[in-house]
């Protein structure tokens, strides 16, 4: 059994929590670092006594960052939004969380990003996140930066929301539709952080780009989970220049930073390392996504499968 202490900086989040129970079922013990502490309170029976902690943070507030890595033998970033203030979070926050892990003698950070980041992104989004993980190399060198894909899992508001659009909607328009995406397991990304985490000496200054062993198309996806849950709505692909009157209006269906990722197709890039180098086998999105979709069919679990209605 381990005993390192890993401060998680979002660890009660989506991702958060699978990374939190792999390292707890590792032995590790865990610091949990957030504004609201008690968010993470529903993790702490995954641990045995002593090993869960939790301390009050905002990556915004220097101060309490530093506070909050005092003594750790490891920290890892997962904070990151969809909307709201991105310099703030994806790029101010990042560099407090690695000027405080370096500034504190912490030998190891991981640092979790995108595909799709880069300063040069014409989205505040992609931006935020190139620039946030330039600001982490800077303060912290050796930090392991993880660029996954898109993410799905069981509480996942990727799949579950598409699923949820095709049991609500006869008809389904889809924007961008040829693009393509790599879905990645969200247990697989746990992985490959505790890998990261607990075996720095492996993994110490890279960069690693988590996608799945499937590239989808956004209509391909879509028609997958339409077939998953017994369901056939006419998907109908949505015309780019309609869509990007549809991203411009306020309260749309799609935000404007959302249509400019959506030019780029979200898959690793050639050359890139990823799970092999991480000695991990990716899992299919079909191995693990019927487990929780079978709640959109019409006869929820007793549905059957590939009948349409």
């Amino acid at each position: 059994m381990m005993d390192r202490l890993v401060v998680m900086f979002g660890g009660s989040g989506f991702v958060g929590r699978y990374i939190a129970q792999a390292l707890l079922a590792q032995g590790a013990r865990v610091r949990f670092a957030e504004r609201d502490p008690k968010r993470a309170w529903f993790l702490k029976p995954q641990g045995n006594l002593g090993q869960t902690q939790f301390v009050a943070a905002d990556i915004a507030k220097p101060d309490s960052v530093a506070r909050a890595v005092q003594g750790a033998d490891a920290v890892i970033n997962l904070v990151g939004v969809l909307k709201g203030n991105f310099q703030k979070l994806h790029v101010d926050g990042a560099r407090n969380v690695a000027e405080a892990a370096a500034a504190a003698g912490v030998p190891v950070m991981v640092h979790m990003s995108a595909i799709g980041a880069d300063p040069a992104s014409p989205s505040v989004y992609g931006r935020s996140k190139g620039e946030g993980e330039a600001a982490v190399r800077k303060a912290f060198p050796a930090a392991t930066i993880l660029r996954p894909s898109i993410i799905f899992g069981r509480e996942d508001q990727f799949v579950n929301r598409f699923a949820g659009m095709i049991r609500a909607m006869p008809l389904l328009p889809v924007i961008r539709s040829d693009v393509k995406f790599q879905p990645v397991y969200v247990g697989d990304v746990a992985q490959a952080a505790v890998k990261a985490l607990l075996d720095p000496q492996a993994h110490t200054g890279k960069t690693y780009e988590l996608g799945g062993p499937q590239i989808l198309s956004m209509g391909a996806l879509n028609q997958w989970i339409a077939t998953e849950t017994g369901r056939a709505p006419a998907i109908v692909p949505v015309p780019d220049a309609f869509a990007k009157i549809l991203a411009r209006l306020p309260g749309g269906p799609i935000t404007w930073y959302q249509w400019l990722m959506l030019q780029r197709d979200n898959v690793v890039a050639n050359g890139a390392d990823g799970f092999a180098a991480l000695g991990i086998m990716p899992t299919a999105l079909a191995a693990v996504a019927p487990g929780w979709l079978v709640q959109y069919r019409r006869h929820g679990r007793f549905g059957a499968v590939g009948k349409t209605a």
